[in-house]
């Protein structure tokens, strides 16, 4: 009797622990993270509208300088968004961590359109058209080729997620080319002034043009939230998402689709930015710890929205080069491109 009352005691006390659960991935943890990024990035915004305004606080100069850097502020909130979130659904229907969406080809489509304009209008035409049905053609023209080639691509035999990226590489190739053709017959003072169109910036973007993206973002990110669960299941594998009775083909074109929209209203509000999401997107796994959509997407925003004001901020108040934000911005996360590319090759 001894023993079997012994038994169970000697049983519990040689039972294993239970496992415990690193605070990264507990949905505390995982809030903690995101309010303390937003936190951050709350205090960068307030600090690019008050930071070194000559007027005097509460006057009614001090709020009108407010007011004209709300446009900088809203900019930024919407590409980061575009550009993240862009990214993180790239990743999940491609299961690939290394592509980003301009490897479709959008960043040399819209050099492309800039380019045409001044080599047929002359360099007058960009400052004529600017406004925003410029830029809502721009948009359109991106996202119209984007859903012809999906259409083409993802139809009969020719369904393969590779064949697109690869047919993306070698048209964003052939646009680079056109562009940099007609770029050397236009005049030395017309390539000054296209030049300065060609690279990202954010004080090129309009109070006029922020309504409409952030409509654009507004509906993309309700669609892509309530996909959520279903972009998860892509990411598992043609053979698995079709067992699971998801239609992975409709699926992929569907998000490529969607990307191609958030893509097209970054670049036509600010340039090309090749390597801000993958960076954003990088810092949302690493912080998250999973690839869980309901986790990375609201983060990647977070995430994108901070590092853009941090960077606005240093670079405005502090080097005085706000127009190079983007340019730093690019350099940055080029080299956290080929570092991370070269970390994977060697594993």
């Amino acid at each position: 009797m001894a023993e079997l009352r012994t038994a169970p005691a000697t049983a519990v006390a040689s039972a294993p622990p239970s496992p415990r659960v690193p605070l990264r991935h507990t949905a505390r943890g995982y809030g903690l993270r995101l309010a303390l990024v937003a936190l951050v990035g709350v205090v960068a915004a307030v600090g690019i509208l008050v930071w070194d305004n000559p007027a005097d606080p509460g006057s009614s100069g001090f709020w009108v300088i407010v007011r004209s850097r709300l446009t900088s502020v809203g900019t930024i909130l919407v590409v980061a968004f575009c550009q993240g979130v862009a990214t993180v659904a790239f990743h999940s229907v491609t299961d690939n961590r290394i592509l980003t969406p301009s490897i479709l080809g959008f960043d040399a489509l819209y050099r492309v359109i800039q380019t045409a304009l001044v080599f047929l209008f002359g360099a007058g035409a960009l400052a004529a058209t600017d406004g925003l049905p410029k830029v809502a053609l721009q948009s359109v023209l991106m996202v119209a080729f984007a859903s012809l080639l999906y259409g083409w691509l993802f139809t009969g035999k020719r369904a393969d997620l590779h064949l697109l990226l690869l047919v993306g590489v070698v048209l964003g190739m052939g646009f680079g080319s056109l562009s940099t053709f007609m770029q050397r017959l236009l005049t030395p003072s017309e390539f000054d002034i296209l030049s300065a169109r060609l690279f990202g910036s954010i004080g090129t973007s309009s109070a006029s043009y922020l309504p409409w993206g952030a409509l654009v973002c507004v509906v993309v990110g309700t669609v892509l939230w309530r996909r959520r669960h279903v972009l998860d299941v892509v990411a598992l594998g043609r053979e698995t998402a079709t067992s699971l009775g998801v239609r992975h083909q409709r699926e992929v074109r569907v998000t490529l689709v969607l990307v191609a929209v958030l893509v097209s209203v970054s670049t036509s509000l600010v340039g090309p930015m090749t390597f801000f999401g993958f960076v954003a997107a990088l810092l949302t796994y690493q912080v998250v710890g999973t690839s869980r959509s309901a986790r990375t997407l609201p983060m990647v925003v977070a995430i994108a929205s901070t590092v853009l004001l941090l960077a606005y901020v240093v670079l405005r108040h502090v080097f005085y080069a706000a127009g190079l934000v983007t340019v730093v911005i690019e350099l940055g996360g080029g080299l956290v491109f080929l570092v991370y590319l070269l970390r994977k090759g060697l594993r």
